[in-house]
């Protein structure tokens, strides 16, 4: 049976007519930017995030340059960024003209390690840290970092990407940020039918500085009080984002489903699984096994891909070994951490309805593989 890595075209009853109504009458009308739509899936947002404010815009990589231009980040100033994260979160201090330093990973969860980071901090005296909430939970360490930024200086932007429904000490994962923000690219747990993401955060100023800055830096229609850019979010991403989010709890649970099938199916079998810290419960974003042994792990994804079974690694390589990341880079703290969660990390499918009958044909592959002398 070929399983697929993620399939976006499982779409639950009603939906795709739904939306092809939808899409019919807002061209109708022409409601194409801003509106009703973005109004009402920003509440939600907030909601769902508990806190104060949403500000939509038009990727996940626009919502951390925003979230960093809104507390007053750029040149000249030094960023620490995770060695492990996508590319992103390392293009957007940049992007914004301020310079990364990149900080080693935990074994235990793949969060950016707590000793390196306040080694990091005492060494570099940085503005501002982005930390990155992978793989659908966050760092064990999430109030230690957040307690020690606050209490040393440092403006601390929270990449949540991956953890949209995350629950943190029983609430939001979003709710104790000073700013985070979230992607609705369409593989995320809430993906949109296109590009789109958004900054969280309960600070009047900086929801306002955020506001602007996506939108041109405006005060008024041809008033511009910030120099800023366009990165709004389109009235259909919107829509659609407002129609998935009925469906959300069931796709969370589905993912749940899967990953707690490949936990109760996989062990002992040569890959080290990875788990959601104490006080988190993740939301499913993928499933995260770790093979120490090069052998294993080149022999289990070729028995993957003989069976047409797809997988990933997320993510292969790190921050600081990136064909161009030296040339923007003012220094890495820490060890080879990351690298070492890239080069035994593999991903196997976990999407919203996944059958248990392509799990089954997922571990048993895998299990075969594993079991070869």
């Amino acid at each position: 049976m070929a399983v697929p890595f993620i399939d976006l075209k499982r779409f639950e009853e009603g939906l795709l007519e739904r939306w092809g109504e939808k899409v019919s009458q807002l061209s109708a009308t022409a409601s194409f930017i801003g509106g009703a739509e973005v109004a009402q899936l920003e509440e939600t947002l907030s909601g769902l995030a508990e806190t104060k404010y949403c500000v939509s815009c038009a990727n996940g990589t626009d919502a951390i340059q925003l979230a960093l231009r809104a507390l007053d980040v750029g040149r000249e100033d030094l960023v620490l960024v995770p060695n492990m994260t996508f590319w992103a979160t390392f293009e957007a201090v940049v992007n914004v003209g301020a310079t990364p330093v990149t900080v080693d990973s935990a074994l235990s969860d793949g969060g950016i390690d707590l000793d390196a980071f306040t080694e990091a901090v005492e060494k570099h005296r940085p503005k501002a840290a982005v930390i990155a909430h992978l793989y659908g939970w966050g760092s064990a360490n999430l109030q230690e970092i957040r307690d020690y930024c606050s209490a040393n200086n440092v403006l601390l932007v929270e990449d949540g990407a991956q953890c949209f429904g995350t629950r943190y000490k029983s609430g939001s994962i979003y709710k104790g940020a000073l700013i985070s923000t979230t992607s609705f690219y369409p593989a995320k747990v809430l993906g949109a039918a296109g590009d789109g993401g958004a900054v969280f955060t309960s600070d009047d100023l900086l929801a306002q500085r955020a506001r602007q800055l996506a939108n041109h830096g405006r005060t008024s229609h041809y008033g511009y009080g910030l120099v800023g850019w366009n990165s709004r979010l389109d009235s259909l991403q919107a829509a659609y984002l407002n129609l998935a989010i009925d469906f959300l709890p069931n796709r969370i649970q589905s993912r749940l489903d899967a990953v707690q099938f490949y936990k109760q199916h996989l062990t002992g079998l040569g890959i080290n699984q990875m788990d959601a810290p104490k006080d988190f419960i993740e939301n499913g974003y993928c499933h995260v096994g770790l093979i120490n042994n090069t052998d294993l792990k080149d022999k289990v994804e070729a028995a993957l891909k003989i069976n047409n079974i797809g997988f990933g690694n997320i993510y292969p390589g790190a921050m600081s070994e990136q064909e161009c990341s030296k040339r923007y880079m003012h220094a890495h703290v820490g060890g080879g951490k990351a690298q070492q969660i890239c080069s035994t990390v593999i991903n196997l499918p976990v999407f919203p309805h996944i059958t248990s009958a392509e799990l089954s044909a997922v571990v048993d592959v895998v299990n075969s593989a594993c079991e070869e002398k």
